[in-house]
């Protein structure tokens, strides 16, 4: 067994050993011009197989360096321009520096058979601010997804609940040749698709549908990455299987069914499952494995799952989706699901409330009972009548039925330790709610290059009808003692219209100059009858009016927005300046209160933004935006509000508009040849008229709460983050990541009178890595430290200070082959969290499976929580309380599942015939 394994590790580490450095350099530039051409891509290929063995980017003079390790005597090299003739050369590796001087390319007079087979090949292309990636370019195990060829694409992070970002930002869309798959979530496409099938990978700015018509750059805030799908597997269909059962009667099903004809797709999908998984991931490792911390975190905005997202739930969802589309003409998707879920959840939450005078503290203890089942069907239409003239149409319709059965114990006490009051209380409610959306743009393109006009209306239709059932006896304590029980019965019936029209036109000025002028009208209504009956002894029912209680209103919001901007939009240096003047008018007609007003309001209002771009992988965004947030209607009303009967909360109508500043820069900057990628990011927000809460608290520690406007509330943040990836030709692929961020918040607030002023101020470095050797064996270590200071304007209480520890390590190992061997270990240690709480936790998943059926086929044993340790204990602090809260989790469980795919497969074999220009 001896002289086995050291063979082994002798053939693993031969390919380290033997390998060499060399450096290749040049410069690129336009044959007939002479002129450098940045961000022309240069790769080398192994000659005996074409595997790919570095690449690099040339830089704005058309310099590029490509550094490479190999042990190979030659390989091929390749520079390539998108519009122009690529050019191969064969490099003799006899030499640590290779120098090649100027490399002029050639325009493309016409596509010919070669240029196309290279263009296939070339591992990563600029096309504007698109980055294009070839897919077949990073080697990945063989039964890779999507997810696992992101993360081998420079810039790209993915953490451990599939979130991607691309330099720090976040990719808000996966589409699939060009259309929504499924759902706008992107783990659905990124966890699903397995990476055979796709061709190209193309990451950009995320963009609007106006941004999209005029060929405007998105804002840079999020990112969207688009799967083009082979030519030969474009036309077919692909379907995932997957089943798995445990201990404590786990279990999960879920399926997934593609055809694929072109641009047309039809899509089925299903899941069940008590785990709180979402269900649609085929992972081959790490799949039937719940959210550790309870509830959903799976396209709740789509509608593929609508639950309370609390403790354990147990879940059923089907859906279908059908997407199509005509160059020129139209482009269309629809689906429909259906899902239902109820959960449970058990809650600790222990606070201590900060008072001018000192503190007193409340514990409370709950149980939480819920289901609920939606129906939610939804389509995007858009029509190209001519090239000048497009029509999008986005209606989505939902249908909800909700029940659920809360209650709860509540104490509080003294600084003594003394019991003042005691409450429980009992809400069962059963709801139904109805909601119909929809949005249509017209865009018209006129005679001037960036002159358009567009037009929208969009309406957001809701409606709510709820009976609920509110129990509740309170409990004072001390010198004089008293009770007093509520149990009620609240029919609700309430309703929400929301019509919003704009109108746009740009004027180009020339030179890159232009004119927007805009205007926006909104309308929401909102009408709330909510009819209170007290329990009547008497009579044993229901059928005591309460009208203090009670709500009849209707209230409605206009609010006016003409504005008017200027922009620039240069290839280098983009900037934008805008001013809108806000009329505001809030109308409130109370029918059984007295709570009738009239208010009007007047802003002036700016935002403007500038991106310089220094180079293709180098740029700066600065971003200034003020807005408006107008008071809820609950803020607003001045009906008591007893959900809480030690905290009674009635609302101001004597409210003003809160406005915020917002400021924010972002930096992003990836060097090809170090392979290396730097992004700093910071900003920071003052709100003035804030709108913040009042407690007043008596003797016996029961608290009224209203609303103000206070001014004095701002945050900051500052960050960046740091990523190097290290290569050594197909045999060892590291990438490391350092981020380190901080955060400071100042929150006032009031209390008792007085006002109170917390100051958080958090650092948090944070470090991880991926270690890779031959997709043979991988592993994913991470640790972060964050630091908690908050300090008060009060010497009534102390200030609190803690550190937070998480540490994370994920191994996977594919040998022998056909066996999959996964671990994921997480430690957390939450400083400063109360002694009746658990302050640490670690959390260990085990699976192992065997490959079957040429690897179609996974049997798979799974240990969750493998250690049983799992808690969900957190800490959160506010101007006037901390508090410390834990909930029911997911505890160990064991499942054997059986996962199997199928494909089938036909279309346009891409040809073999290979030409190549040579200098």
């Amino acid at each position: 067994m001896r002289p086995k394994l050291l063979l082994v590790l002798t053939l693993m580490f031969s390919g380290i050993c033997f390998s060499q450095e060399f450096q290749i350099t040049g410069r690129v530039i336009d044959a007939t011009t002479k002129e450098p051409m940045e961000a022309s891509t240069v790769y080398a290929e192994s000659i005996k197989d074409s595997t790919m063995v570095s690449y690099t980017i040339s830089d704005q003079k058309g310099i590029f360096v490509l550094d490479l390790k190999s042990s190979d005597k030659a390989v091929n090299l390749f520079i390539t321009y998108n519009g122009y003739q690529p050019v191969k050369k064969i490099i003799q590796l006899d030499k640590q520096h290779i120098a090649l001087g100027e490399i002029p390319l050639n325009l493309l007079a016409e596509e010919l058979e070669g240029v196309s087979v290279v263009g296939e090949r070339v591992p990563i292309t600029v096309k504007k601010d698109t980055l294009e990636f070839n897919a077949d370019s990073f080697k990945t195990r063989p039964d890779a997804n999507v997810e696992d060829v992101l993360k081998k694409l420079p810039g790209v992070e993915i953490d451990t609940d599939g979130k991607i970002t691309v330099n720090g930002k976040e990719v808000n869309k996966v589409l699939v040749n060009g259309q929504v798959f499924f759902s706008s979530d992107p783990k659905v496409a990124t966890k699903s698709l397995p990476k055979e099938i796709i061709d190209k990978i193309q990451i950009s700015d995320s963009k609007t549908k106006t941004q999209e018509f005029t060929g405007d750059d998105g804002d840079g805030e999020t990112k969207t990455i688009n799967l083009t799908i082979k030519k030969d597997k474009n036309k077919g269909y692909l379907g995932r299987l997957a089943a798995g059962y445990g201990t404590d009667e786990r279990y999960q099903v879920n399926g997934l069914l593609n055809y694929f004809n072109d641009k047309e797709r039809v899509s089925f999908i299903a899941s069940s499952n008590n785990i709180n998984n979402a269900g649609f991931s085929f992972d081959e490792i790490y799949d039937m494995v719940g959210n550790t911390r309870g509830g959903y975190s799976f396209a709740n905005d789509n509608g593929l799952i609508n639950n309370y997202g609390r403790g354990i739930t147990t879940s059923s969802t089907v859906g279908a989706s059908y997407a199509n589309a005509e160059k020129d003409a139209y482009e269309l998707s629809a689906n429909y699901f259906f899902a239902y879920s109820d959960s449970y959840n058990d809650q600790k939450t222990a606070r201590e409330n900060i008072l001018p005078e000192g503190s007193f503290f409340t514990n409370s203890e709950s149980r939480f009972e819920g289901s609920t089942n939606s129906n939610r069907g939804a389509a995007s239409l858009e029509f190209d009548i001519d090239e000048t003239l497009r029509i999008s149409i986005e209606p989505i319709l939902n249908v909800n039925r909700t029940n659920s059965l809360d209650t709860s114990e509540t104490t509080s006490t003294n600084n003594e330790g003394e019991l003042t009051n005691a409450n429980t209380k009992q809400t069962i409610d059963d709801g139904l709610q109805r909601s119909f959306t929809n949005r249509i743009d017209v865009y018209k393109k006129l005679d001037t290059v960036g002159k358009f006009f567009r037009l929208s209306f969009s309406n957001y239709n809701f409606k709510n009808d709820a009976e609920t059932n509110f129990q509740s006896n309170r409990e004072i304590f001390g010198d004089d003692p008293s009770e007093e029980s509520v149990n009620q019965m609240t029919f609700t019936d309430n309703k929400t219209d929301t019509y919003e029209f704009e109108a746009a036109y740009r004027q180009p000025l020339g030179n890159k100059f232009f004119l927007d002028f805009e205007y926006q009208l909104n309308n929401n209504n909102y009408e709330n009858e909510s009819s209170v009956y007290d329990f009547n002894e008497a009579t044993a029912d229901y059928d005591s009016f309460n009208d203090v209680l009670s709500t009849d209103y209707k209230f409605n919001e206009i609010q006016q927005q003409p504005s008017f901007g200027i922009r620039r939009d240069g290839e280098k240096w983009r900037w934008r300046v805008n001013g809108e003047y806000v009329f505001t008018s809030l109308e409130n007609q109370d029918y059984l209160q007295e709570g009738s007003f009239t208010k009007d309001y007047k802003n002036l209002m700016f935002n403007a933004s500038s991106s310089y771009k220094f180079s293709q992988n180098k740029r700066l965004r600065v971003n200034y935006r003020s807005n408006l947030r107008v008071p809820s209607v609950g803020q607003l009303q001045p009906v008591p509000n007893i959900n809480n009967p030690l905290n009674i909360i009635q609302g101001n109508p004597d409210l003003n508009l809160a406005t915020t500043h917002s400021l924010n820069l972002n930096y992003n900057n990836y060097n090809f040849r170090e392979h290396t990628g730097l992004f700093v990011y910071g900003g920071g927000e003052i709100e003035d008229d804030k709108v913040v809460s009042v407690t007043t608290t008596d003797e016996n520690l029961l608290r009224t709460t209203t609303f103000t406007n206070i001014s004095g509330n701002y945050n900051a943040y500052l960050g960046f983050g740091y990523s190097k990836q290290i290569k050594k030709d197909s045999t060892f692929n590291a990438k490391i990541n350092f981020h380190p961020n901080l955060n400071y918040n100042n929150d006032v607030s009031f209390n008792n009178g007085t006002k109170l002023i917390s100051k958080r101020f958090s650092v948090t470095p944070r470090i991880s890595t991926t270690l890779n050797f031959r997709e043979m064996f991988e592993i994913e270590p991470g640790y972060s430290i964050t630091f908690n200071n908050t300090q008060y304007n009060t010497n009534a209480f102390e200030d609190v200070k803690f550190v937070s520890h998480r540490a994370s390590l994920r191994t996977t190992t594919y040998w022998p082959e056909n066996i999959v061997w996964g671990n994921d270990i997480s430690y957390t240690y939450n400083g400063n969290v109360s002694s009746d709480f658990d302050k640490d936790v670690l959390f260990w998943n085990m699976s192992l499976g065997v490959q079957l059926l040429k690897k179609k086929a996974t049997v798979k044993v799974l240990a969750y929580d493998l250690l049983n340790q799992n808690n969900n204990t957190s800490r959160s602090t506010g101007a006037d309380y901390i508090q410390d809260y834990q909930s029911t989790v997911l505890t160990q469980y064991f499942m054997l599942s059986f996962s199997f795919k199928f494909d089938k497969f036909g279309g346009k074999k891409p040809q073999d015939n290979r030409r190549f220009y040579r200098m």
